[in-house]
């Protein structure tokens, strides 16, 4: 993991900060449909088996790297998730729990 951590750093100290600051987005992007793929297979739900949604929609749902936060509702409730939005403030020095904008 030292490895990875330090050619992240040697790459980022060739960037400018706009550079990383879109390279982090778009990895989050990323991560997020991974996410929404593994956390549908750790409930033992196939694309098939995820209601309000054909395993055609689920499949390009998953690829998404952008989606309405209702289409994220309706899919987590479709495997039997619940979703807790939390917002923070960016500048904070420490961790800070931040506030609970949304649940359900």
């Amino acid at each position: 993991m030292a490895t990875v951590k330090n050619a992240i750093k040697a790459m980022e100290g060739m960037m400018t900060e706009e550079q990383i600051r879109r390279a982090r987005s778009t990895a989050e992007r990323e991560i997020l449909s991974i996410r929404l793929a593994e956390l549908r297979a750790r409930r033992g739900v196939t694309q098939a088996e995820v209601a309000s949604f054909s395993q055609t929609a689920v499949s390009k749902l998953e690829k998404r790297k952008d989606m309405k936060i209702s289409t994220l509702v309706e899919y987590l409730e479709g495997i039997g998730m619940g979703l807790e939005l939390r917002v923070y403030p960016k500048d904070s020095k420490g961790k800070t729990q931040g506030e609970i904008l949304l649940k359900v």
